[in-house]
Order: C-alpha cells, then sequence, then structure tokens
C-alpha cells in the first residue's frame, strides 16, 4: 500500500490533568504537544483534543463514570476512531475504556513508539524500535500483537487485524524478541567498531542535542550542507547524522545530529536507543539547541538535562547553549533575549533559518574544544604503530625515543585525547 493509500484515522487527543500532581506540566501546552505528536503520524486526522481535569486517577478506568459517558457522546458524534491519551495509561483502563467508547485507545508511550516506528529508516533504527514497541506491548497484551501482518507503517497500534489470544500474542513476542536482540547484538557491535575507526581521526565530535523540533536539523544542514530532512513537526530526525565541517578558524571538527528528546521520553526508547544516543557521550562538546521562542522553552530544557543525565553525561562535560528560532520573535521579547545571550558565557541567540547569531557561535567552539592540557609520557611497543600515528597526526606528540621494545613517546594532550587514545 502506498503512502498516500493509508486508511485515514479520526483522532481525538485528551490531556489528563490530575490536580494532585503538583510536578505536572501546564497543561494547554502539553495538550498542543499531544496534538502535535498525533500530527506526526501521516494517517492520523486530529478532529478535536481537550484536557480533562481530573481529582484523582480513577484505577479502573481513569475517568469518572460521567465524564466517560460525557466523551462517549462526543466520540460517537465525531465518528472518532482512535482516542490518544496524552500519558500513561494501564493495561486495565485501556481495555476498560476501550469497550466504553467502542475505540481504539493509545497512550503518550504507544503514541511515540508508533512515530518512531514509522519515521525509523536504518536497520538499527527499525530494530531498535521494535525491541521497544515489544517490551510495551510484552507488559501489556490487551489486544493482537500484529506487526508481522500490518500493511502500513508504524506498530499496528493504529490499524491491523484485529485480535488474537494473548497465549499466540505471547509466544510470537517473546520469539520475536529473541530474534531481534540477536540482530541488535550484531548491530551494536558494528556501532562500536565504527566509533572505535572514529576515535583513531583526531578530530573532535560536536553532538547537536536538544528538545524535538528544537531546529536541531535545520541547524545541522546550514552548517554542513547536508540535507538532513528537517520540518516543523515532533521527530523528523530519528537516525544521527555525522559530518565534518571547516570552522572558520580552519579547524576541522565532526558535527552529529541526534534523535530529540521530549518529556516522559518512554523508559523503553530510552532502553533500546542507548546504543545511539552513546554517540552524546562520545562527544566532544555538546551544543544544546533550544526553540527559545516556544513558550516552553525552560521546561524543554530540564527534560533534556534529564535525558542527558540518564545517560551517563557528566555535568562538567563542555555544553554550549542555543537560543535557536531567533526570527520568530519580536519587540522587545526578541530585544531582550538577543541582550541576554550577549551577557551569558557559552549562550548565543541565532537562527538555524537566517544564519543570525552563526558567527559568534561558531568562533566558540574551538576555544570550548581546547581544554586544560597535560604532559605525559606513554611507553609504546613496536607493534603499536597504530596508536603512535595517531597521537602524530593529532598533533600531541612533544618529544619520542626510541628504546630496545618500542618507543617513549611524550604527549601534551587534553584529558578527551588522552580518553579517547585509551579507546583505540
Amino acid at each position: 500500500m502506498l503512502e498516500h493509500d493509508r486508511p485515514i484515522t479520526r483522532a481525538w487527543v485528551l490531556h489528563p490533568d490530575l490536580k494532585t500532581d503538583y510536578s505536572r506540566r501546564a497543561a494547554e501546552p502539553a495538550l498542543e504537544e499531544g496534538v502535535s505528536l498525533a500530527a506526526a503520524l501521516p494517517d492520523l486526522q486530529v478532529v478535536g483534543a481537550d484536557v480533562v481535569r481530573l481529582p484523582r486517577i480513577h484505577p479502573g478506568k481513569l475517568f469518572g463514570k460521567g465524564k466517560i459517558e460525557e466523551l462517549k457522546h462526543v466520540f460517537h458524534d465525531a465518528e472518532v476512531e482512535l482516542v490518544l491519551i496524552d500519558g500513561p495509561v494501564t493495561p486495565v483502563q485501556q481495555r476498560n475504556l476501550e469497550k466504553e467508547w467502542g475505540v481504539k485507545l493509545l497512550d503518550r508511550t504507544g503514541l511515540i513508539l508508533e512515530i518512531f516506528s514509522d519515521r525509523a529508516r536504518t536497520s538499527e533504527g527499525v530494530l531498535q524500535v521494535e525491541m521497544a514497541a515489544l517490551s510495551y506491548q510484552r507488559t501489556r497484551l490487551v489486544r493482537a500483537w500484529t506487526h508481522l501482518e500490518r500493511q502500513r507503517g508504524g506498530l499496528g497500534f493504529v490499524g491491523g487485524p484485529g485480535e488474537t489470544q494473548i497465549e499466540a500474542d505471547r509466544r510470537a513476542i517473546d520469539d520475536q524478541l529473541n530474534r531481534l536482540r540477536k540482530q541488535l547484538a550484531k548491530v551494536v557491535k558494528t556501532r562500536e567498531l565504527h566509533r572505535a575507526s572514529r576515535a583513531k581521526v583526531p578530530f573532535p565530535i560536536v553532538a547537536l542535542v536538544g528538545y524535538t523540533n528544537a531546529g536541531k536539523s535545520t541547524l545541522f544542514n546550514r552548517l554542513t550542507g547536508a540535507q538532513v530532512f528537517a520540518k516543523d513537526m515532533l521527530f523528523a530526525t530519528l537516525d544521527p547524522t555525522m559530518r565534518k565541517i571547516v570552522l572558520p578558524t580552519g579547524d576541522e571538527v565532526i558535527m552529529s545530529d541526534t534523535v530529540g528528546f521530549i518529556s516522559d521520553l518512554p523508559t523503553e526508547l530510552v532502553a533500546a536507543f542507548r546504543a545511539t544516543l552513546e554517540e552524546v557521550l562520545d562527544a566532544d562538546l555538546i551544543v544544546h539547541v533550544r526553540d527559545i521562542s516556544h513558550p516552553q522553552s525552560e521546561e524543554q530544557a530540564q527534560d533534556v538535562h534529564a535525558i542527558l543525565q540518564s545517560l551517563g553525561v557528566a555535568e562538567e562535560a563542555p555544553i554550549i547553549e542555543i537560543w535557536n528560532k531567533t526570527d520568530l520573535l519580536e519587540g522587545d521579547a526578541r530585544d531582550a533575549i538577543l541582550t541576554q545571550a550577549a551577557r551569558t558565557e557559552d549562550l548565543f541567540a541565532v537562527s538555524a533559518i537566517t544564519g543570525e547569531g552563526m558567527e559568534p557561535f561558531l568562533a566558540a567552539i574551538p576555544d570550548k574544544l581546547k581544554d586544560p592540557r597535560s604532559e605525559e609520557t606513554l611507553t609504546l611497543a613496536f607493534a603499536e604503530g597504530r596508536k603512535r600515528a595517531w597521537l602524530f597526526d593529532a598533533g600531541i606528540v612533544t618529544a619520542e625515543v626510541q628504546t630496545e621494545t618500542g618507543y617513549k613517546v611524550t604527549v601534551f594532550w587534553t584529558q578527551l585525547q588522552k580518553e579517547r587514545f585509551v579507546r583505540l
């Protein structure tokens, strides 16, 4: 089935706003993000969206009886086929609500998994999404696992043949999980080999990270001249891309564009995409790209920092912060952002669309990569010619003495260069 021939599913988005959850996100922006997530799937048509205020969570059905009945009439009149809950839904709640409303239901995790499955292009991305989806479904089994039978992109949550026995689902999931683990193990090994080969190249790696739709891919395209898919849409980029660029100073770096983060990113996805996200751990410099025009920009930044910490990115890792999309600001708001950025170290206000602010940002990259250096003498055997060549290519050798068993090499290097050398 061609993409433009996919049947369109009429969907309604609900954001539960629990009054007793004091750490909850602001309801209206959260609902807007939920609608944007739904719009990221080409075969969904969002026909309505609501914030549902909840004094408490009802264990069996999430919402109260009156609200369920009210929404049932709304969904019937609007001919809704799929309800998207922008939050967690237990298997029991999902099953009961589907029976009450006569529609299919997806929670936030299921929707994000569906988007990732629809977008994954590389073999590694496909495997990682399938592993995440299976881990999610393994805890549920409230409907058939129809992944092998689907005729559309995605995971089969939105469309598919229908129910089968839970026992058959469980066997299918277990068999597929075992197969995917073996395939992913091979892919991870290949990625480790690629990472090791990059470690032999003395160019520093600069990783772009940020909330989804912050403009990372647009910035990446402007800096590298690449044609990475960039669109005003959540999770437009899933598969990491790397390109070498020459800075105005003449320094060469490798720029890496990574998958966007999002609040409440499913733990299954964090685990499955760890091999991809670990590219950030290998970076010599992290560039945190923020959509400064977004009303929830500060909250999004906190979500990004939380995910970076969960990945093991140390607080002392060198970071530059980019306030992107200044072209969307006007008047006093724009002036305030530009003034604050000008007065703050390692902070730059830019527009990836117009190119505004790029020169100061690019000029700052070499300075951030020039970490404090220390002198050290290494003993290398004759058989370690590759390591010796890497040291000379990196331009950090200050003296060398040949011995009976090899070489004594004196280097003047940064901690990052030392760590990269150890991984050779």
